[in-house]
């Protein structure tokens, strides 16, 4: 069982453009199959958690599309604000430190994994909470320039592996925690 963030970025690495629009994302060619098949990992996934933007932005695209809500698994959305629910969705609302959400989502997932959908500074928390094992990350052919940053914490990864989909250049890294320059040194 791991707390994975699974997610698309730019090559310069953002998630969104600075109007959160993911319109540069929905518009990239993806072999369903291919490496890092979102749809296989999703068959892994036992709770997922999300930040209030990433949430926000779900139920927008489902208003536009007129699709269901996707999600089967129970989803935790971290937020300080009211939101609403879709009819039928297994959505929770959370405030606080991520890691009482954390020890839920385990609960909940059971022998499965648990999802990161987004954003980038709830993966930062959790990183920084040592609750991150892995980032799955496919980087898209384009630049933003500016928007909502990958994951704007300062930290060590180690590769594990990478591919190619469709347009994606695809990388899995272990989470290995903050900056060897950062962590306390001791005596100090």
């Amino acid at each position: 069982m791991s707390t994975t963030y699974h997610t698309a970025t730019t090559l310069d690495g953002f998630l969104a453009d600075p109007e959160d629009s993911l319109d540069w994302l929905l518009r990239q060619p993806l072999e369903e199959g291919g490496a890092q098949d979102h749809a296989r990992f999703m068959q892994g996934v036992g709770a997922i958690v999300m930040g209030s933007t990433t949430y926000e932005w779900v139920l927008a695209h489902l208003e536009v599309t007129g699709e269901a809500w996707p999600y089967a698994q129970p989803a935790w959305v971290m937020t300080t604000r009211e939101l609403t629910v879709p009819v039928g969705a297994d959505v929770r609302l959370a405030a606080g430190a991520v890691d009482a959400v954390h020890a839920q989502l385990l609960a909940a997932a059971g022998d499965l994994d648990v999802w990161v959908v987004g954003g980038g500074d709830l993966a930062g928390q959790l990183a920084e909470a040592g609750l991150l094992d892995e980032v799955v990350v496919s980087i898209a052919p384009v630049t933003l320039g500016a928007g909502r940053p990958l994951l704007p914490r300062r930290l060590d990864l180690r590769l594990e592996e990478t591919a190619a989909n469709g347009v994606f250049v695809t990388a899995r890294y272990a989470v290995l925690g903050p900056l060897l320059e950062d962590r306390a040194q001791p005596g100090s």
